[in-house]
């Protein structure tokens, strides 16, 4: 069984703009049953965890198998930077590594065949992210995309093409992105098509053809099709981008009908199948009640779909394969009370790896054995962290002023009672994107230092349906900023918040919001932090990166034009830069000079005008980053300060050393 992203990726979503990928700490886990929640002890007197246990890096993660299951990769650190490791499967002698990347982390690698591995990086969090290959045993390295200013993504690692993958890469142009087949040895390109302006994402068939493109007007978006590379892609599908049709990957059946997740003429999005031929659905797979589905995956060796998951407070699937039912029914028995995630298996899908992880727990990596039936552990990913000191993530939800139920979570300090407590209040950026229940260092981070930590998937969060994502365009500072500010009163009326102990932190769209917080809401908050967040709309939409420039138009609908009167006069009233008088309360900014989405200047513009004024404020700029803090000693400083700070202006914590 294999998931099918690489071999899909990559149609650029407007949702992820203000996600600080330097926060993203579990990405693509799934669920498969709920863990029962646990009693805690409040009488127990919790540990003053070490800072850095929550934020270093692993010893050992992202372990993958090569595709005939003879090796194993894996990131590990080398000078405090994650690269690539490789050990024959089953050896017992130390893996090699086979890459000596010092300056940043490695942003993360697959196996292009069973003797060469690509790897990505970026050059101090530009984003212009480059494709390394390599060989197994660390020879022929190579830059295969050395080029300026250019952005790489992978569009399909053609499994069946032990030479080549298909990239899309901005190099003629930078606002857009054409597909090539790129030589993974020696670094040829052949142009496979030519963007002709409007083309946002491409993607290929089980045989690696190009057969569909995306393409957007600015708001308009438009699926288009050609039955053969030697054919000219025609529209088959119009939409308006509040409704939306993404392809997922073609029938197997050899007929003209691709897997797409679809919200035409429904409020939740749905896996359907689609007609090429007439771009008509007809037939809808699955669709949950009550959220959007997020994702199908299937066996590229059975041909068959597998899966479909969504996240309701925790990740479900749907199951449509007994196969994949019973491995998951198996891998139950021995690891129970915990999330269980397949992220690599070899060609013959008889061999995987198997990641698991609670909220408690960033977990450990396994490796199961199909024929022989047997499930080994690998390694556990921070085994200097104990479950049973860290604290659990709660769902709650609440209803807003103007009737809206909002869905988030609470996490509370161990061993204390839930009265009364100093609170971090930390909405996620995107702002199109949402909170989920995962293990995430920074909440645990702080409920080990006595904080109860609010986290809540306000309007515009995905997830919960096309109307509830609507209902935030033109919203910031807004309505947005009320669904956070009702669950902080939430909160209070429950008895569990200090009203004069809160303080908002955020990344991102999240440093936005805590930013608009201490602005508009001034008696709110204690304290805020902003961690590369915008502080001025007008500057915000002038220097969005240039692959962002197709999707402008929507932009300014979802968020606001600023050459519009209305727009501008909002757009005015929503940019904290413009109301600092309004800000009596200590903050803490940091921002990474690179940034490419939050320019350095939405934190050096705040900055600035609250030193005018003497407000109290700690400006953190790493020169070395970009939209977050990658780099393990930036990450050591910057939650350092954060620490003191709110001791500062929350009131110390008692906790044993």
């Amino acid at each position: 069984m294999k998931y099918n992203t690489n071999s899909i990726k990559v149609i650029y979503r407007l949702f992820l703009l203000l996600t600080v990928f330097g926060s993203v700490l579990l990405s693509g886990s799934s669920c498969l049953f709920k863990t029962p929640d646990k009693k805690e002890d409040l009488t127990a007197e919790p540990r003053r965890i070490p800072l850095e246990d929550f934020f270093r890096n692993p010893d050992k993660t992202a372990f993958s198998l090569s595709p005939d299951g003879k090796h194993l990769a894996f990131l590990a650190p080398f000078n405090d930077r994650k690269n690539i490791f490789v050990q024959v499967l089953g050896d017992s002698s130390p893996a090699k590594r086979i890459t000596s990347v010092t300056d940043r982390d490695l942003s993360g690698f697959f196996w292009a065949n069973n003797e060469r591995l690509v790897y990505t990086r970026d050059f101090g969090g530009d984003e212009n992210f480059h494709l390394f290959s390599i060989q197994l045993d660390g020879s022929e390295e190579k830059d295969l995309t050395p080029f300026p200013k250019v952005r790489v993504n992978i569009i399909d690692i053609l499994d069946d093409d032990e030479e080549h993958i298909i990239i899309g890469m901005n190099k003629r142009n930078p606002q857009i992105f054409d597909p090539y087949r790129l030589n993974i040895k020696t670094g040829t390109l052949t142009v496979l098509a030519e963007n002709p302006g409007n083309y946002t994402g491409w993607m290929t068939d089980h045989d690696g053809k190009l057969r569909l493109a995306m393409a957007t007007d600015g708001v308009n978006a438009s699926l288009l099709y050609r039955k053969t590379e030697k054919d000219k892609f025609e529209t088959i599908l119009t939409t308006n981008f509040k409704e939306s049709v993404d392809p997922l990957f073609f029938d197997f059946d050899g007929k003209e009908v691709i897997y797409a997740i679809s919200n035409l003429g429904r409020d939740k999005s749905a896996v359907v199948k689609l007609d090429l031929n007439s771009g008509k659905e007809i037939e809808k797979i699955f669709e949950h009640p009550e959220v959007d589905v997020t994702f199908m995956a299937y066996s590229r060796k059975r041909k068959v779909p597998t899966t479909i998951s969504y996240i309701t407070w925790k990740r479900g699937y749907k199951f449509f394969d007994n196969t994949v039912a019973d491995l998951y029914k198996r891998l139950e028995k021995e690891l129970k009370n915990v999330e269980i995630v397949l992220i690599s298996t070899n060609k013959d899908e008889d061999k995987f790896i198997i990641r698991t992880y609670s909220d408690r727990s960033l977990g450990s990596f396994y490796f199961y054995d199909k024929i022989k039936d047997e499930l080994v552990k690998i390694a556990d990913v921070s085994p200097w962290l104990s479950e049973l000191e860290l604290a659990n993530m709660k769902p709650i939800e609440y209803k807003t002023r103007d009737g809206l139920t909002i869905h988030g979570y609470l996490t509370l300090p161990v061993g204390v009672a839930p009265k009364n407590l100093p609170v971090v209040v930390n909405p996620h950026g995107g702002p199109w994107a949402r909170d989920v229940w995962t293990f995430n260092p920074e909440v645990q981070f702080l409920a080990n230092r006595g904080y109860a930590v609010l986290q809540m998937n306000f309007r515009g969060s995905t997830g919960y349906g096309r109307k509830f994502w609507e209902a935030s365009f033109g919203e910031w500072g807004l309505k947005m900023q009320d669904d956070v500010t009702d669950g902080v009163e939430w909160l209070k009326k429950q008895g569990i918040a200090d009203p004069k102990r809160i303080a908002i932190y955020g990344g991102s769209y999240g440093g936005y919001c805590s930013l608009a917080g201490v602005t508009f809401s001034p008696d709110l908050y204690a304290c805020a932090i902003d961690y590369v967040g915008v502080s001025n709309l007008f500057t915000f939409l002038k220097t969005i990166p240039p692959y962002w420039e197709p999707y402008r138009t929507m932009l300014y609908e979802m968020v606001g034009n600023p050459g519009e009167i209305t727009d501008s006069l909002r757009l005015r009233a929503t940019s904290p830069v413009f109301h600092t008088n309004r800000i009596k309360v200590p903050l803490l900014i940091a921002q990474g000079a690179k940034d490419p989405r939050v320019n350095q200047a939405e934190s050096d513009q705040i900055v600035d005008a609250l030193k005018t004024r003497n407000v109290a404020v700690e400006y953190i700029l790493k020169e070395n980053e970009g939209h977050g803090f990658q780099n393990q000693e930036n990450r050591f400083e910057f939650y350092g300060r954060m620490e003191k700070f709110l001791e500062k202006h929350l009131g110390s914590t008692k906790l044993k050393k």
